[in-house]
């Protein structure tokens, strides 16, 4: 997936490079504007900012059906085409659903839930897990599993190497290396880094590695027949997704990413009523998830579920207070320290990749005393993703971001198991599959290396 600005319907009113972390985006105002295909992240900063579009009045219904043309978008879809764009996948997905040689199987990621009904007309946040799995199933995916469950998996992984650094003294502080647009950032900018990220794959990664080796043993299918597809409220998931190194399952563990956006394209080309559909349920084993593994699509998230894990994996007991608020809240850097037995955890989250600079350069001078940093690119987590559903008004931003967040918090405190390592099935894979966190096959399948 792709990032483009279209000099076809680009003005020139600049405000994508106002919101560009990386100052790829160039150009006089009042022209279209360059994008450095070599800085740029994929994050979609811009696609979500970019309120130049496709006029029927002023480009014509032909530009209108040209451009949606271009960018592989069903007829079906009426919206307007604004010039920042990432390319669309869904040509290829609706190829995979009617090819019946292939066993088609979708995840889905934790802030889709919290966003995906908006453009269905329901209101910011409004929380839809189950109508979700209904409409992914009417489409004629053969397997629905939650991206949540993989996030569960992640930080057990995660909070196991965190601990084995700080233990072993091994190089800190640890960095989070769930954002792919991060990640990019950090290989480019600061090569030297690198052995900072955590070696983990994020959830998406880690769900395609076992859902082609112990997905393709439990629904009994040749490995190479299934079709991997995840729907990530993020632009740059395709990017990691097409990483060489993303392929230990002996074959790309993805192979297609769509956008919220696109999955609703998808439901609405299909006509499927989103409004009337009876909430189904996710299929199982891949799919029960701990509160750890739902916050993930908010800031900070990633860091309050490591540390709800990591202070029981030191302290062999269970953390006081599963709510740790202070890592939570929006775009800026904070810190937290949990006192966990004879150690004192010290944590940083930063939300909005221009707050990071700061950071990495007090680190190449050894001026920082962190333990774990959590990186998210953009300014609300997840849930304000480059591929969630696009806001027009800029004034709804903040509401909507927030109204993601609190359904994904209020959901977590709704769960009965709100901690990664005391998810039943995360446990079960473990002992049927993988043997231990940071073990030989889990090494393998769930972690990789950076350039």
């Amino acid at each position: 997936m792709q990032i483009k600005i279209d000099k076809d319907v680009c003005t020139g009113c600049q405000e994508c490079s106002e919101v560009c972390p990386t100052y790829s985006i160039r150009g006089e105002k009042g022209e279209a504007q360059d994008l450095n295909v070599e800085s740029c992240v994929r994050c979609g900063a811009c696609v979500q900012k970019c309120k130049s579009y496709v006029s029927l009045i002023e480009h014509g219904k032909g530009m209108y059906r040209q451009k949606r043309s271009e960018r592989s978008l069903p007829d079906s879809v009426l919206e307007p085409l604004f010039a920042a764009n990432n390319t669309s996948s869904l040509e290829t997905v609706e190829w995979a659903l009617g090819n019946k040689e292939l066993f088609t199987i979708v995840q889905v990621a934790p802030a889709v839930r919290a966003a995906l009904a908006e453009d269905f007309g329901y209101a910011f946040g409004a929380f839809t897990p189950g109508k979700m799995a209904a409409a992914l199933k009417a489409l004629g995916f053969d397997r629905v599993y939650d991206t949540n469950f993989f996030a569960d998996l992640t930080i057990m992984e995660e909070a196991s190497e965190l601990i084995q650094r700080v233990k072993d003294g091994g190089l800190l502080p640890m960095f989070t290396s769930c954002c792919p647009a991060w990640v990019s950032y950090i290989e480019t900018n600061h090569p030297t880094l690198t052995g900072h990220l955590s070696t983990c794959k994020s959830p998406q990664q880690m769900a395609g590695a076992v859902i082609k080796t112990y997905g393709a043993e439990i629904n009994k299918v040749d490995a190479k027949k299934i079709f991997s597809v995840s729907i990530m409220p993020c632009t740059s998931k395709a990017y990691e997704a097409a990483r060489k190194e993303m392929n230990s399952s002996g074959y790309q563990d993805v192979d297609v990413v769509l956008t919220t956006r696109e999955l609703a394209y998808l439901i609405k080309d299909r006509s499927i009523n989103f409004m009337t559909l009876d909430d189904a349920a996710f299929d199982s084993p891949l799919s029960a998830f701990s509160g750890a593994g739902e916050i993930f699509g908010a800031t900070g998230g990633v860091m309050e579920a490591a540390l709800r894990t990591g202070y029981e994996l030191l302290t062999g007991t269970p953390i006081p207070n599963t709510d740790i608020e202070a890592v939570r809240h929006s775009e800026g850097f904070r810190k937290v320290e949990v006192i966990a037995g004879d150690v004192t955890l010290k944590a940083g989250v930063v939300t909005g990749l221009k707050n990071i600079e700061p950071l990495l350069e007090a680190l190449e001078k050894g001026k920082t005393d962190l333990h774990f940093i959590e990186v998210m690119t953009c300014p609300s987590g997840c849930v304000s993703g480059g591929g969630q559903p696009k806001l027009l008004l800029d004034t709804e931003k903040e509401a909507a971001w927030s109204c993601r967040r609190n359904a994904l918090y209020e959901d977590d405190t709704k769960t009965k198991v709100r901690k990664s390592h005391e998810n039943p099935d995360i446990k079960n894979i473990y002992k049927d599959f993988l043997g231990e966190p940071l073990g030989e096959k889990s090494h393998h399948l769930l972690h990789t290396h950076y350039k």
